[in-house]
């Protein structure tokens, strides 16, 4: 069970990390996101 869990996290953080890619620099700077940041909120590292 948990094998599926980190499966389904790693799914999930990925379209997270994709959605935050699609916005734009001014929709980041709203949300207190820069690009250059955008790994380590999603991920955590």
């Amino acid at each position: 069970m948990k094998i599926a869990n980190r499966i389904v996290e790693y799914f999930q953080l990925n379209k997270a990390y994709r959605e935050l890619q699609r916005l734009d620099d001014a929709a980041l700077k709203d949300i207190g996101v820069s690009r250059s940041d955008m790994k380590r909120r999603v991920y955590g590292h």
